[in-house]
C-alpha cells in the first residue's frame, strides 16, 4: 500500500492532517510507504489528481470515495464529515480507505496493481 499526502504551502490544514494521517497509519498500517508532496501549480494538481489541500490518496485513489471522479483543483479542500464540512478529513474516513485497500487485495479498485503512471 502506498499513501500519498498532497498539500500546498501555507495550507492551515496540512500539518494537522499530516499528523492525523501518521497517527492513523501507525495504528492501522505501520509498514506503509508515505510520500509527502507539495503541489505548486494547477499543472501539478492535474498530474497528481489533487482535489485541494490537503489531499490523501491510497494507491493513487482519493480517500473520499464520492470525490474520486472530481476534476483536479488547486485550492483549499473541504471534506464532508459526519459533523459537517471540515478542512481536515475524519479519522474514520482514513481508516475506511485503508480497510478498503486491504479488502481489495492492496488495491482499492479491486484490480491488479496496475496504476495510472501520472498518479502512481
Amino acid at each position: 500500500m502506498k499513501v500519498r499526502f498532497l498539500y500546498f504551502e501555507g495550507c492551515p490544514n496540512a500539518e494537522p492532517t499530516l499528523i492525523l494521517l501518521k497517527e492513523t497509519l501507525a495504528a492501522e498500517a505501520p509498514d506503509t510507504d508515505l510520500e509527502s508532496r507539495e503541489i505548486k501549480s494547477d499543472e501539478e494538481a492535474g498530474c497528481y489528481g489533487f482535489l485541494g489541500s490537503p489531499t490523501i490518496q491510497i494507491n493513487g485513489l482519493d480517500i473520499e470515495k464520492e470525490r474520486r471522479e472530481d476534476s483536479p483543483y488547486y485550492g483549499c479542500r473541504i471534506y464532508r464529515t459526519a459533523h459537517g464540512s471540515s478542512g481536515i478529513p475524519a479519522k474514520a474516513m482514513i481508516i475506511e480507505a485503508i480497510r478498503e485497500t486491504r479488502e481489495d487485495g492492496d488495491d482499492p479498485r479491486g484490480k491488479s496493481s496496475q496504476k495510472n503512471p501520472a498518479r502512481a
